[in-house]
């Protein structure tokens, strides 16, 4: 079964073409010449946050993440974990999908690893039709594919983006890839602080910034209930952490962050988006 492009054409080109030309227009913005090539290296970055708007918008931001990302050699399997927009399904819910649809091809899903972890935490659903229309995870793999080439998935949204039920799941993938020795990377798809005044929007990421830099979880959704913050992804970006942590990374580095003010002009209502990266020493 294949899972056939949602957001082609709205969120990025749907024409293979017009695709590579935004993605290469995407690393130059981020000060980047062309699309960078994985090479080959002694991995160390466990986890990623990376944005998930329109390309026009976040994928600038994006490109410097992967181009991190691209340095450190290519993981065996992507752990992709993105928010739940629609509200359908379960807590959790991962897909059946044997492969994803995008303009530059097929991407294959590891259902092996997928069912495994399904079955690792109470709360997880394998089911299609919350993937069906959200774009959280797709929007992430011409990025991937365009400089990994073929990759293996395993592709999760969360619904339920509580503190405990993300924590058990970055906990049980790292049980998994540490059972079957895999080199595995958790790239959590989340934008920051939605539709406030630009210097709002950037004084409260800040806030949330420096929690996920210092990988503290608990401190991450307190700012967050303290400050109303409203980035989307904190359960996927606590899954991360949490996984990074048990793989001995002690920080996360900041990458990029801009808003979608610094794309448009327009300063009166914005989105944060931010590139993170957790390097094990």
């Amino acid at each position: 079964m294949r899972r056939s492009p949602a957001v082609s054409g709205s969120f990025y080109p749907e024409r293979k073409e017009d695709l590579i030309r935004m993605l290469e227009w995407s690393f130059k913005r981020a000060g980047i010449e062309g699309i960078p090539r994985s090479v080959s290296g002694n991995r160390r970055i466990r986890g990623m946050i990376s944005p998930h708007a329109g390309y026009v918008y976040s994928g600038p931001t994006a490109a410097a993440g992967y181009n991190e990302l691209s340095r450190d050699g290519k993981p065996e399997i992507f752990f992709i974990i993105g928010p739940n927009h629609t509200g359908i399904g379960g807590r959790a819910s991962i897909p059946l999908y044997e492969e994803w649809e995008t303009p530059l091809g097929l991407v294959n899903v590891d259902l092996e690893l997928s069912r495994r972890l399904s079955k690792e935490v109470s709360g997880i659903r394998l089911e299609n039709s919350p993937h069906a229309m959200e774009h959280s995870i797709e929007v992430q793999l011409p990025f991937i594919q365009a400089i990994f080439g073929d990759i293996k998935i395993v592709p999760m949204i969360i619904l339920d983006q509580d503190e405990g039920f993300s924590r058990s799941i970055g906990d049980a993938i790292w049980r998994i890839v540490k059972e079957s020795s895999i080199d595995a990377v958790v790239i959590a798809s989340s934008d920051m602080t939605h539709y406030e005044p630009d210097d709002i929007a950037r004084k409260k990421d800040e806030i949330a910034l420096k929690e996920i830099i210092e990988m503290d979880s608990e401190g991450l959704f307190n700012v967050i209930y303290e400050y109303g913050i409203s980035m989307c992804g904190p359960g996927p970006v606590t899954v991360a952490i949490e996984f990074s942590k048990l793989c001995g990374v002690k920080k996360g580095e900041l990458i990029r962050y801009m808003t979608s003010g610094d794309m448009t002009g327009e300063k009166g209502s914005v989105v944060g988006y931010a590139s993170v990266i957790f390097r094990a020493e």
